[in-house]
């Protein structure tokens, strides 16, 4: 790439593939810290292999999942990487191949996953294209987002205990906080505790889980 000039398409794929490489061996590094059966339930190695979709909207939004995905067609790009055991095609789409990346309301994480169909969500990172998409950005991100998966996995562990009766609902929590589903949250709080903790709507999900950690103690 010449200085002072902006990345050609082929460069662009290659600096965002780097970044989620990046992010990926800091994430797995970092989860070798952790016990053995903890490791385990973190959503990037409990994935194997997963997609990781970089939308191209206002923003670029790097959404893992493992949604199985139509092979590329046309003009779309896919990319094969791998490390210490975990495996991910990393899929490009703009508003050239997906049109409806171009027409979003609100540049959203929800509008982004719903505009292409995604519904489970390892993780999702909204990076600033240019001064975002740097080496040291990519690895702080990875221990963030392994630390974050690493604390909710042990939380959801404690509610599961606390409610062995209701196993089935701390596991729908679980998907709402990956998600990002608020309300959703905040419902499955209420009926896990049978009305005990009524949070206000837009509650946080992850304040929907300390409320039932709270409860739990008490």
């Amino acid at each position: 790439m010449n200085e002072g000039s902006s990345p050609s398409p082929e460069e662009m794929r290659g600096i965002v593939q780097d970044y989620v490489r990046t992010v990926h061996v800091a994430y797995l590094g970092h989860a070798r810290h952790l016990a053995p059966g903890d490791q385990g339930r973190l959503p990037l190695v409990a994935a194997g292999h997963l997609t990781v979709v970089a939308a191209a909207s206002r923003d670029l939004h790097l959404v893992a999942t493992t949604d199985r995905l139509p092979p590329p067609r046309g003009q779309e790009v896919e990319l094969e990487d791998e490390y210490d055991g975990t495996t991910w095609a990393l899929r490009f789409y703009d508003p050239t191949v997906a049109p409806q990346l171009g027409v979003l309301a609100e540049d959203t994480p929800e509008a982004v996953r719903q505009a292409l169909g995604i519904s489970d969500v390892v993780y999702h990172l909204t990076v600033s294209v240019g001064g975002g998409l740097t080496g040291h950005h990519a690895q702080h991100s990875g221990v963030a987002l392994a630390n974050r998966h690493s604390s909710t996995a042990r939380d959801l562990a404690r509610l599961r205990a606390a409610h062995p009766r209701d196993e089935a609902l701390v596991g729908e929590l679980d998907s709402c906080v990956r998600l990002g589903l608020h309300r959703a949250a905040a419902l499955l709080a209420r009926e896990i505790t049978s009305g005990r903790i009524d949070l206000p709507a837009g509650t946080p999900a992850d304040a929907s889980v300390a409320a039932l950690l709270l409860d739990a103690k008490r």
